[in-house]
């Protein structure tokens, strides 16, 4: 397939990843609007920076992510009288294409700041500007079709900046098989640092597929992690038969209440769920009929039971302090939090304050007092 081709026709994973993207950008600008307008000495700007935008629309006349955006940035005042767009491609025939596809937009005329469009080569210069750079509050999406552009400093390079955000498009395979080429080295060097992916290229070999794929997303999380204590997601697209894995869409804030809001939007795009506790991936494959035990086995509420026991012995915390220590890189949601202590209260291995009698029936607010026992010996 190559980079054109992509988008002659969307597909269910491409309009997951465009909704995952679009829902962000909205929840992630309202709360940024709210503190610049309790702070108005502060710059009254917000930005989307998209740096592999692509042509606007799919062959098939589907919108793209940059349409989204914009769409979205229209139908709020506040929004679209701050929001300022850059977007990129390489290929001149996507940024025309792009262009006609921005103007076409039914009220773009209302945008403050009219969207930029440029057609550069992602590389070091880009790179260099951005670190050189004050940004405003930016969130950022790089989908390359394949890896070439996508660095570590690409990424730091944006978010070292207040309210900012990334979102990068992981195309798994192509990085699969990147680490043991040499002829593209550097370019894995970059996007996990050389001593990460030596460790990666040693341990490619005889790993089984699925440890590969752990491990691979684990290093590059970790990688990212190193430039400062962020918060990492990753999301993983199957293929239609839901047998391999193909992109793995990944977010990064340095806030945990971005951390918090895109965990709630990925949970709801999963394609599949566990005792309601979601898979954070799509698979087309989820929506045909399961055969398998192995689905009726999986109890995975059951177990955040067990090791809230275990890791808040002899401690009382409220619901929110017990969901923000333990719930980053973790499938849990809120509401997994919630129905496992709500659970461990009515089985009589927790007490809570105030108790399950002076609550409103089957709740348990951020504010409710949970108190563990000690271990046993």
């Amino acid at each position: 397939m190559t980079a054109n081709s992509f988008f002659d026709e969307q597909t269910e994973q491409s309009l997951v990843k465009a909704t995952i993207v679009a829902k962000y950008f909205d929840a992630w600008a309202s709360v940024i609007v709210n503190t610049q307008k309790r702070n108005p000495h502060q710059p009254q700007k917000i930005a989307y920076i998209d740096l592999f935008a692509g042509p606007g629309r799919y062959e098939d006349g589907s919108p793209s992510t940059p349409l989204k955006i914009l769409q979205k940035a229209i139908e709020k005042p506040d929004i679209r009288d701050r929001l300022v767009t850059l977007f990129n491609d390489k290929d001149e025939d996507n940024t025309r294409s792009l262009e006609k596809a921005i103007a076409e937009i039914p009220g773009i005329e209302n945008l403050k700041y009219k969207p930029q469009v440029k057609n550069e080569e992602v590389g070091e210069e880009i790179v260099k500007m951005f670190e050189g750079m004050s940004l405003v509050p930016t969130l950022f999406f790089v989908d390359p079709f394949g890896y070439k552009g996508l660095t570590l400093r690409l990424v730091n390079s944006v978010l070292k900046d207040w309210g900012c955000d990334c979102l990068f498009f992981f195309n798994y395979n192509r990085i699969s098989m990147g680490l043991s080429n040499p002829m593209v080295k550097q370019r894995m060097d970059s996007l996990f640092g050389e001593v990460r992916a030596d460790v990666l290229r040693k341990k490619h070999e005889w790993d089984n597929p699925a440890q590969r794929e752990l491990m691979i997303v684990e290093e590059l999380c970790q990688a990212i992690k190193s430039y400062g204590g962020r918060y990492t997601l990753p999301f993983r697209f199957k293929d239609a038969k839901g047998k391999r894995t193909s992109h793995h869409l990944i977010f990064v804030s340095k806030d945990f209440r971005g951390y918090d809001i895109m965990k709630g939007i990925m949970a709801k795009e999963s394609s599949g769920a566990e005792q309601g506790v979601p898979s954070f991936e799509y698979s087309p494959a989820d929506f045909l009929p399961k055969q398998s035990l192995l689905f009726q086995l999986s109890r995975p509420l059951d177990d955040l039971q067990d090791v809230l026991l275990d890791q808040f012995a002899g401690r009382t915390l409220s619901m929110q302090d017990i969901y923000e220590k333990h719930s980053v890189d973790t499938p849990y949601i809120k509401s997994n939090y919630k129905e496992a202590l709500k659970t461990l209260e009515n089985n009589g291995k927790i007490t809570a304050e105030p108790d399950r009698s002076k609550r409103r029936k089957g709740t348990f607010a951020d504010d409710v007092l949970a108190t563990f026992p000690d271990r046993k010996e």
